[in-house]
């Protein structure tokens, strides 16, 4: 199950084919082998063929600051890939997709994928689990006890979002629905309600606490302090769906940006859109109260359908050295794919920039900071993209690194595009992701979650 040596991953053809507004492009290359191509921005280097299954990519990009500082390059090196789980059979959507990396307490690494469908009604279930103990270069199934996770907080308790399994809507005691609302998706229909006037389990968030000193997580309700809020159900049941990343700001306070963000208009009724909120908590995650709103407001220009789309979901996260927050988010829904967009705060989540938009497509944005002061980006659908930062505010984002290769017009068909990050040491970290398309040992085509470390540093030219 683990070490395979993987089929081709690196897509010649796709890369980095995407340009994005006041980014220099890179141009394909003309040579078989290495090739060294310079445009006076920008700069790229490749040592192993494509057709061959790349083991090691090595790049040099010169990319633009936003200040008048001298252009930064970058040494990207792409190890060996690792095919770390395999479907034994033909599996439908939402098997063998959405890996999530953790590092534990004690340095070992955690990476848990699906094995069940991709609907509410799978809430709360499960997921297969492997761990390494060797940075990522070796893989095993978890057996045993699970290890100490979570966002370390100021007072040595570790805290992680628990998503429990949706409540029967006939066993609740719901109040007057607010509305309702329609899935681009399905066009299922969302029964919505304001926060305030559910029953308290309704009002409340599900935590995983480990208390200082201890290795043993226990399941808190955590309340949640917002008077616009929505919640919704569907199908018959209630789904308690929280959403995002958490972070420690420099006063010690918590932040959370998550979705959906559902919310009331001025006159009552449910808006339309969804939205992205900001929650904080100054009592060590017990309580959380709304701090700011990321409203959905499309760019028409870039993206002509944004009226047409659901809004903001899928925030990906990150605390700059300076305290400001950015926010990467997700637009692609049932009505097609959508622009990734990202926006700023200088006020602890009060406040967001206008949403700019910063690529063409992507789902779930996993956004990492390296210790060497780089910033990583990944995302997907269609295939797997990493993108880098060196400007130190998250704003100007290089060409993207494709990672799978891209065979069909439909964008589910070759990954879920759903990726994680994990930092390894100063310069590296490990990206882990989903390929539909994996040949095994017998030559059939199976699912696989995939697993590969990528070291990015300033060059010494």
């Amino acid at each position: 199950m683990v070490h395979k040596k993987a089929s081709p991953i690196l897509s010649r053809s796709r890369f980095c084919r995407r340009r994005l507004r006041d980014i220099p492009r890179l141009r394909r290359p003309k040579e078989q082998d290495v090739v060294a191509h310079k445009t006076g921005k920008m700069c790229w280097r490749r040592t192993t063929l494509c057709r061959l299954g790349v083991i090691s990519i090595t790049m040099l990009l010169a990319m633009y600051l936003a200040s008048a500082k001298p252009e930064k390059s970058l040494e990207i090196t792409m190890s060996e890939l690792r095919v770390v789980a395999v479907a034994p059979e033909e599996v439908g959507w939402g098997y063998y997709q959405f890996p999530s990396l953790e590092k534990w307490s004690d340095g070992t690494l955690s990476l848990t994928y699906n094995i069940s469908p991709d609907a509410a009604e799978s809430y709360g279930k499960p997921r297969a689990a492997l761990i390494s103990n060797d940075q990522g270069k070796t893989w095993k199934p978890m057996t045993g006890k699970w290890g100490v996770g979570g966002l370390l907080l100021p007072n040595g308790d570790r805290i992680a979002v628990a998503t429990p399994k949706p409540y029967d809507v006939a066993r609740l005691q719901l109040p007057k629905p607010a509305g309702i609302l329609t899935s681009s998706y399905s066009k299922e229909k969302y029964v919505v309600y304001r926060l305030q006037d559910l029953p308290p389990k309704l009002r409340t968030i599900r935590i995983i606490r480990t208390k200082r000193e201890s290795e043993i997580g226990r399941l808190e309700h955590a309340w949640l302090d917002d008077p616009l809020a929505l919640r919704y159900s569907l199908r018959s049941i209630f789904p308690i769906v929280w959403w995002g990343d958490m972070h420690v700001l420099k006063d010690g306070s918590l932040i959370a940006i998550v979705y959906p963000g559902l919310l009331t208009d001025e006159d009552g009724t449910p808006h339309p859109k969804w939205h992205v909120f900001a929650y904080r908590s100054t009592d060590f995650g017990h309580t959380w109260k709304i701090q700011g709103r990321i409203l959905y407001r499309p760019d028409i220009k870039a993206d002509p359908r944004g009226q047409e789309r659901n809004g903001f979901t899928e925030p990906g996260s990150l605390v700059m050295d300076d305290g400001s927050i950015i926010c990467v988010l997700r637009t692609t829904d049932g009505t097609g794919i959508g622009p990734m967009y990202v926006t700023r705060s200088s006020d602890m989540g009060k406040t967001w920039s206008t949403p700019r938009v910063i690529a063409p497509n992507g789902v779930l944005p996993r956004l990492l900071r390296l210790d060497n002061g780089i910033l990583v980006l990944s995302s997907g659908r269609p295939g797997v993209q990493l993108r880098f930062c060196t400007d130190g505010k998250g704003l100007k984002w290089s060409e993207p690194f494709e990672l799978i290769p891209i065979t069909e017009s439909n964008p589910h068909a070759d990954t879920c595009g759903y990726t994680s990050l994990i930092a390894t040491g100063p310069d590296t970290f490990l990206i882990a992701y989903s390929h539909f398309k994996h040949e095994n040992d017998q030559g059939q085509i199976r699912k696989a979650i995939l697993v590969r470390e990528v070291k990015a540093r300033y060059s010494k030219q």
